[in-house]
C-alpha cells in the first residue's frame, strides 16, 4: 500500500492549468510560447479590426480584454469549453480575439470525445459570439442589433463552426489512429506467442525423438554390459568391475538425458504423430507419405535424385520426414486438389527438400490465405537446430513451396544451436516515428499557422460582404428623416454619427441653426460629381430634429470652405 502512495501524490503534483488531463509535465515553455503568439494575434487582429475596437472608450478596457482572451486561450486544454465559449462571448466585444477563438474551437472539438458535446460546444459558443455581437453594437456605435448579430454569424462561422468542425475530424483522426497501433501491437504480440508456442512444441517433439534414439542405443548398451557382466563372473573376474562400471554409466547417462531434454519440454508423444523409426526419413518413408497424399484425393509425385537416406543421421531424416509430412499437411487443409510435387535431393553433403503446390481448384475454405505459418515456424526450428535453413512463399501461378536446405550430417552438437526468431508475417511500422520530434513540431507549427491565416482571411472577406450590405441591414427605413422626427428616429433611419465625418465637416460646413443644440454627423463613402466627399448633418434642438444640411468637402486639403444648402 505505501509503495502506491508516490506515485499517486506525483500526478496530482504535475496537474497543471496549461495541460490536457493526462499529460504529463507542468508545459510551462509551451505555455510561455503560446502567450507571445497570441499577444502578437491578438496585435495583428487589433489593427484590423481597429475601428471597432477604438469605440471601447478607452485603451486600456481593450488591453484588458485583450488580456482576458489570451488568459482563456492559454487554459484551453485544461478547461476546453469554458475557454470557447468564454473567447466566442468575448469576441463579440473584442472582434480581435477572434482567431484565439478559433484555436480554442479547434482544441475543443479535437478533446472532447462523443459528438454530443462537440454539437452542444460548438452551438453554446455560436450563440453567445451572435448574442455579445447583437447585445454590443449600439454600445460600440456599429449600428442596429440586427447588424451586430449579422457581423457575429460572420466571426461565429469563421471563428467556431470552421475550426470546431476540422478539430472534429483530428480527433477522430488521432483516434482511429491510436486504436490501430494498439491492435497492430496485439497482434504482433499475438503472433510472437504463438510462434513462441510452436517453437517450444517443436522442441518437445524433438526432445522425445532424441530420447527414443538415443535412449533405445543407451539401452542397448546397458544390456550388453550387463550380460557382459555375468559372462565374466566365471572366465574373468577380475574384469567383472569393468563391465559393471560400463553398465553403471550407461544408467547414469541415460538419466542425465531424461533430466537434459525434460528442459525443452515433456517427452510424451502427441496425437496425431506417427512412432518414428529408423525408417523414418527414407526413400521408402517419404513414398509412403506421397502414396498416402494420393490415397486422400491429392495428384501427389516424387522425384528422388541421390543417394537414400538410410545411412544419414536420424536427425536428419527425421526432419525431412517432418518437412514433407507437414507440407502434405497444409496442402490437404488449404489447397485441396492441387497438385504437389515433392523433390528430395541428395547430393554430397547437402540434402534439399523442396514441396511445391499449384493453385487449389476451387477457393480455400479458409479466408485467411494459405495457412497462418505456425507449423511452417515449427519446421524452421527444427531445421535452424540442425544448421540448415527453411524458406516458404507463394508461388507467381498461385500456389505454394517450401524448400528446406540441410547438412547430410550435422554433426555434433549442432542441436544447441538456437534459432533466429522468424517474422512470419509483416510487422505494423509506425511511419511518424521517422520523423524526430522537433521536425513534427515544425510541421504541426507550420499547418496551424497557414491554417490561421486562412481563416483569417475568410473572416475579413465575410466582414466586407457584411459592411457592404451595411445599410441594407441596419440603416434603411421607408420613412426617409424630416424635420420634425425624434433624434431616435433619426437614429434608426441613418449610419450613425461619424468622428471621421465630424473632423472633415469642421471649417467647411454652412453655418448651424441658432437655436439647435447638437448635430450629428453620419458616416458615408458616397462622392459627389465633381470628386468631392458629400456630407449630410443633422442638427437637433433637444431631442427634435430642426435642419437637414447637405453640402460637400474636398477629398484632400484644400481651401477651406464649400457649397451647401440649407433647409
Amino acid at each position: 500500500m505505501s509503495s502506491s502512495a508516490p506515485p499517486v501524490s506525483e500526478n496530482r503534483a504535475t496537474r497543471s492549468l496549461f495541460t490536457e488531463p493526462g499529460e504529463p509535465g507542468r508545459q510551462l515553455w509551451r505555455a510561455a510560447g503560446e502567450a507571445v503568439s497570441a499577444g502578437a494575434l491578438v496585435l495583428l487582429s487589433y489593427q484590423a479590426v481597429s475601428a471597432v475596437d477604438a469605440r471601447l472608450g478607452a485603451v486600456w478596457a481593450a488591453v484588458a480584454l485583450g488580456a482576458v482572451g489570451i488568459a482563456l486561450m492559454l487554459v484551453r486544454r485544461r478547461y476546453p469549453v469554458t475557454s470557447v465559449v468564454g473567447l466566442a462571448a468575448l469576441m463579440g466585444v473584442v472582434p480581435s480575439v477572434a482567431l484565439l477563438t478559433a484555436v480554442a474551437a479547434y482544441t475543443a472539438t479535437r478533446q472532447l470525445r462523443t459528438p454530443r458535446r462537440q454539437v452542444g460546444v460548438l452551438l453554446a459558443a455560436a450563440a453567445s459570439a451572435m448574442l455579445t455581437g447583437a447585445a454590443f453594437a449600439p454600445v460600440l456605435g456599429l449600428g442596429s442589433r440586427l447588424f451586430g448579430l449579422a457581423l457575429a454569424a460572420v466571426f461565429a462561422v469563421t471563428t467556431v463552426v470552421v475550426p470546431g468542425l476540422v478539430g472534429t475530424a483530428a480527433g477522430q483522426s488521432d483516434r482511429l489512429l491510436r486504436a490501430l497501433r494498439e491492435r497492430a501491437a496485439a497482434a504482433e504480440e499475438a503472433r510472437r506467442l504463438a510462434d513462441s508456442e510452436s517453437r517450444m512444441r517443436e522442441r518437445s517433439r524433438i526432445a522425445a525423438e532424441m530420447h527414443d534414439l538415443v535412449g533405445h542405443r543407451l539401452s542397448l548398451v546397458s544390456l550388453h554390459a550387463g550380460g557382459l557382466e555375468m559372462a565374466l563372473l566365471k572366465e574373468a573376474p577380475e574384469l567383472r568391475d569393468e563391465a559393471a562400471v560400463v553398465r553403471r554409466a550407461t544408467r547414469d547417462a541415460m538419466q542425465e538425458l531424461r533430466e537434459v531434454l525434460g528442459v525443452l519440454g515433456p517427452l510424451g508423444g502427441e496425437p496425431g504423430i506417427g512412432a518414428l523409426t529408423d525408417a523414418t526419413g527414407t526413400r521408402a518413408d517419404v513414398e509412403a507419405l506421397v502414396e498416402e497424399s494420393r490415397a486422400g484425393g491429392i495428384p501427389a509425385e516424387l522425384v528422388w535424385e541421390g543417394p537414400d537416406l538410410d545411412a544419414r543421421p536420424a536427425r536428419v531424416r527425421r526432419a525431412v520426414h517432418r518437412v514433407v509430412r507437414e507440407s502434405l499437411t497444409n496442402v490437404h487443409r488449404y489447397a485441396a486438389g492441387a497438385h504437389v510435387t515433392v523433390a528430395v535431393r541428395h547430393i554430397g553433403e547437402r540434402v534439399e527438400v523442396r514441396v511445391r503446390n499449384g493453385a487449389p481448384p476451387t477457393r480455400p475454405p479458409v479466408a485467411t490465405g494459405l495457412g497462418s505459418g505456425r507449423g511452417l515456424t515449427g519446421l524452421r526450428e527444427r531445421v535452424a537446430l540442425l544448421g540448415g535453413g527453411l524458406e516458404a512463399a507463394r508461388t507467381p501461378g498461385g500456389g505454394f513451396g517450401v524448400t528446406a536446405d540441410l547438412p547430410a550430417d550435422p554433426g555434433p552438437g549442432t542441436e544447441t544451436v538456437e534459432a533466429a526468431p522468424y517474422d512470419s508475417g509483416p510487422v505494423a511500422v509506425d511511419e511518424p516515428g521517422r520523423l524526430s520530434v522537433l521536425q513534427r513540431r515544425i510541421a504541426v507549427a507550420v499547418t496551424g499557422l497557414l491554417g490561421l491565416v486562412g481563416l483569417g482571411a475568410m473572416t475579413l472577406f465575410g466582414v466586407l460582404l457584411v459592411d457592404h450590405s451595411r445599410y441594407d441591414l441596419a440603416y434603411r427605413n421607408p420613412e426617409p428623416p424630416r424635420v420634425g422626427m425624434t433624434r431616435e428616429q433619426v437614429q434608426r433611419a441613418v449610419a450613425p454619427d461619424d468622428v471621421a465625418s465630424r473632423a472633415a465637416a469642421a471649417g467647411r460646413e454652412p453655418p448651424r441653426p441658432r437655436s439647435a443644440t447638437d448635430c450629428m454627423y453620419p458616416y458615408t463613402d458616397a462622392k459627389s460629381a465633381h470628386g468631392r466627399l458629400a456630407l449630410v448633418r443633422y442638427c437637433f434642438r433637444s431631442d427634435t430634429l430642426i435642419a437637414i444640411d447637405r453640402f460637400t468637402v474636398p477629398v484632400v486639403t484644400e481651401p477651406h470652405g464649400g457649397r451647401g444648402t440649407h433647409d
